[in-house]
């Protein structure tokens, strides 16, 4: 399933209905920089046993469950994580259905002890990095500031013909603003959900999820799953990073337009599977959510699906 092949060309490995995608390059002895791009929920890995084995991750876009057991931790935009991959759950979760990310890959057994040998004057020793952000639990995590998000921020958008020196540039210096970075800045003791909250959260997903025809209340769900509407409505955007009403508007309204896509019913028939007995509120919250309302929308896919025929 992977394959290499010129310095700068990468390892690729795509899942089989192709919703996942990683880009992989070698880019030191034991490190290794991965694009990861999601477009599903879930993503079940091979467990890792190997405790010399580290990710430092940042999220650009969605949002990732970091889980162990009982302690559940959500990245969001901006946010950096450095996790031993073998506390980490083989089970990744996607809460918003879509995720895009940088990770690097340090396998400690592999690393060179001292990267100086490749500039002299610096002293980038990664077991000692790993050791300070990770010696008293197997991850640390802090959320999006300036100085994060300048380091990752040109990863995204490399000239293919430059990747392999650039990204060996990019990774020094990631690994050198570590070596300097101050762990007060953690903050993961605030973002902090149980088991019992994650399980919580989900079912109510999966609940509106399979129920997106129907208006239904806080109070009805807080009914449905014992628990008080505060509590409800906390601990799901702690795990989704937006409200119930949030979420589910922006689920049915792609969903709605996966419809208005590829099957020949009337707006108001769509509007009305979705809960929506009058059309215009209908086209309000899908031009909110889909930035066009549900005729143009409609009119732009059918403009785009003959463009594509015709080449």
């Amino acid at each position: 399933m992977a394959e290499k092949s010129g310095a700068n060309s990468p390892i690729r490995k795509k899942d089989i209905d192709g919703n996942i995608v990683l880009t992989e390059y070698e880019v030191f002895p034991g490190i290794y920089l991965q694009q990861r791009q999601a477009q599903r929920r879930r993503l079940k890995v091979e467990p890792e046993e190997s405790r010399s084995i580290f990710e430092i991750s940042h999220c650009r876009e969605g949002r990732i469950e970091l889980g162990h057991e009982q302690d559940f931790y959500y990245l969001a935009p901006g946010d950096l994580s450095i996790v031993r991959r073998s506390w980490h759950s083989n089970n990744y979760y996607f809460p918003q259905g879509y995720y895009s990310g940088i990770t690097v890959v340090m396998d400690l057994d592999k690393t060179p002890e001292n990267l100086s040998m490749l500039m002299g004057d610096i002293d980038i020793r990664p077991a000692e990095i790993i050791d300070k952000f990770c010696a008293d639990k197997d991850f640390f995590i802090a959320r999006s500031n300036a100085s994060i998000d300048h380091v990752f921020s040109e990863l995204y958008s490399v000239p293919e013909t430059i990747k392999s020196g650039y990204y060996k540039v990019k990774v020094l210096e990631l690994l050198l603003f570590l070596s300097e970075m101050n762990t007060s800045v953690r903050q993961e003791k605030h973002q902090h959900f149980t088991r019992s909250q994650v399980l919580l959260a989900k079912g109510v997903c999966e609940y509106m999820t399979q129920n997106m025809d129907k208006h239904i209340t806080i109070e009805r769900l807080a009914e449905l799953f014992h628990i008080s509407g505060t509590q409800l409505k906390n601990t799901f955007k702690g795990v989704y990073g937006i409200s119930i009403y949030s979420y589910i508007r922006s689920q049915k309204m792609q969903a709605a337009g996966r419809m208005l896509r590829e099957s020949d019913e009337t707006v108001l028939e769509i509007a009305g599977k979705f809960g929506y007995e009058n059309g215009s509120k209908f086209a309000k919250a899908f031009r909110a959510e889909m930035g066009m309302s549900p005729k143009v929308y409609r009119t732009a896919s059918e403009s785009k699906i003959k463009s594509v025929f015709l080449e």
